[in-house]
């Protein structure tokens, strides 16, 4: 990628979140910068060197009057060795939202334009500063909500999966190389190319990374995007104290009442690093009642569309028909089966016979008055979700693609195995070639040395204005 136009507009916006607080930034980029940061900032020191990335303390003042606006600390960052390549500047200011927008108007007014969305980061990539999947991790950071898709964000935005695709294409320019041989010297295929110890090599370096990739991306969405848990049940087997209880805290009202949840109730915790949003709904019965019905079918809506189900059963009470047929409407769902209400019937006879109705799936029992079994319950959403026992993620998974970059991956190791079984059977080294040079361009595409305006429109829509 080339670097920005030096002609290109210099770009502002309020860099901080909105709202009160103790300081706020306006952010500059772009070669008329310093200009608009010396209409408008009076130093202390009458001489300033603006020296780069260096503070310097004084006032930001109306250019006409010379009234001060605020007292400020601003900083000169000069190109290259700034986010953007650009000259950078930023006014770091006090916190108030009439102040920070009265001096972002001011730097406006004497002559930058308003930042889109993303625009700072785009021109880093588009500076050659940062690839395509490190500007993707930029914005997995500001939405990251637990502390594992953190790290996966700052693990990619280090170049964690940089490194990883620039291997496989090392790999996959090596073997283009050795076919363009073979086809530029055709009486010496035979001893250019080793169909067999090509296929080897070719599974090493790039089919086997590829597999990983993919695995790593299905592994770490669960971290970056969460999933959804729905709790469903008869009215009165505990839902809503569920809810509660994993929540920590008196989300939803419990009455001895059924039916007293006649809409869906949606929070979000983390459970072992995982976003989870639970989603607490009405209890599901045959009823006449209009506003009752309507929750019941926006439970079944969202059971429909969950990652997971939790089943509650109110062990206190004998396996109803009623039970059956919600086990039955989600069958093939993923899905964990909880016997609440543990402490009033310790007996394991009722958890068998839980077992012996529904066979095959995972049973918890559980006291959701006093949590008796929820740390086991945790264990076992994060089991169904992940795939695996609660454990810090391998090497691989800290360079976890997104579905973007998942969706490339598995379009290149389809090229790329397709190759490796024209080894196998002597393929033309021309027609190899074509395949193995098709899953460069898509490793290309992924890294932003190929991708087309739409799609990095798309992407930078994504982040907050100002980043």
């Amino acid at each position: 990628m080339t670097t920005p136009e030096p002609f290109a507009p210099t770009i502002a916006a309020i860099a901080t979140p909105p709202g009160q607080g103790g300081i706020a930034i306006v952010r500059l980029s772009g070669a008329a910068s310093l200009p608009i940061l010396k209409k408008l900032f009076r130093p202390r020191q009458p001489a300033c060197p603006f020296e780069s990335h260096r503070l310097y303390y004084g006032w930001v003042v109306q250019p006409a009057t010379g009234t001060a606006v605020d007292e400020v600390l601003a900083v000169v960052m000069r190109a290259p060795r700034t986010y953007t390549r650009e000259d950078v500047v930023e006014i770091h200011c006090h916190g108030g939202p009439l102040v920070v927008r009265e001096i972002l108007t001011l730097v406006l007014a004497a002559g930058a334009v308003p930042a889109a969305a993303g625009e700072f980061t785009r021109r880093a990539f588009l500076g050659g500063r940062i690839d395509l999947t490190q500007a993707e991790a930029v914005v997995e950071m500001l939405t990251a909500r637990t502390s594992a898709g953190l790290r996966l964000a700052a693990a990619q935005l280090g170049g964690g999966l940089q490194a990883r695709l620039a291997e496989v294409r090392e790999a996959l320019l090596d073997i283009r190389a050795l076919l363009e041989v073979a086809i530029d010297f055709p009486d010496e295929e035979a001893d250019i190319l080793d169909g067999p110890g090509l296929r080897a090599r070719l599974t090493r370096t790039a089919i086997e990374p590829l597999r990983e990739l993919i695995a790593a991306a299905d592994h770490g969405r669960i971290f970056q995007e969460g999933v959804s848990v729905v709790i469903l049940g008869r009215p009165n087997v505990g839902k809503s104290s569920l809810l509660n209880a994993l929540l920590r805290e008196e989300r939803a009202i419990v009455t001895a009442t059924p039916g007293t949840t006649r809409d869906t109730i949606e929070e979000y915790i983390a459970i072992q690093g995982v976003p989870v949003r639970l989603v607490d709904t009405a209890g599901i019965r045959a009823t006449s009642e209009a506003v009752e019905e309507l929750g019941i079918q926006r439970a079944r809506r969202k059971a429909e569309e969950a990652d997971l189900v939790l089943l509650l059963f109110d062990l206190s009470q004998p396996l109803a028909a009623e039970d059956r047929e919600l086990y039955a409407a989600i069958l093939g769902r993923p899905v964990i089966l909880v016997a609440n209400k543990h402490d009033l019937i310790p007996d394991p006879a009722r958890l068998g016979d839980l077992a012996q109705a529904f066979p095959g799936e995972a049973l918890v029992p559980l006291s959701a008055k006093t949590l008796a079994g929820l740390a086991d319950l945790e264990e076992a959403i994060y089991t169904k979700v992940a795939g695996a026992p609660a454990e810090p993620p391998g090497p691989v998974h800290w360079c976890a693609p997104n579905a973007r970059h998942r969706a490339a991956l598995v379009k290149t190791l389809a090229c790329v195995e397709q190759a490796g079984q024209g080894l196998s059977t002597a393929l033309a080294p021309d027609l190899l070639a074509v395949d193995v040079q098709e899953g460069l361009d898509l490793l290309a595409e992924i890294v932003g040395q190929t991708t087309t305006e739409d799609v990095l429109d798309r992407i930078f829509s994504r982040f907050c204005i100002g980043k």
